[in-house]
């Protein structure tokens, strides 16, 4: 059986609304406080956005996210 691979779409489809602004944020080299004060979040409420989105994107780092497309 072959398997579809992943596209740009099926990865954004696979994130919250919320984890996707943290997420894209990120990957365009903000850092958690940063994207904290642009969504009015607290930084700790980001770092949990990026590590429940790091497993739906297969990736385990800021750097491997800017590597996604995620438009």
């Amino acid at each position: 059986m072959a398997f579809a691979q992943a596209t740009a779409q099926n990865l954004v489809d696979r994130l919250t609304p919320q984890e996707l602004q943290v997420v894209r944020l990120a990957a365009g080299d903000h850092s958690s406080r940063q994207i904290a004060a642009q969504l009015f979040l607290s930084p700790r409420t980001v770092e949990y956005h990026l590590y429940k989105a790091y497993p739906k994107l297969g990736v385990g780092s800021r750097r491997e996210l800017a590597e996604l497309d995620l438009t």
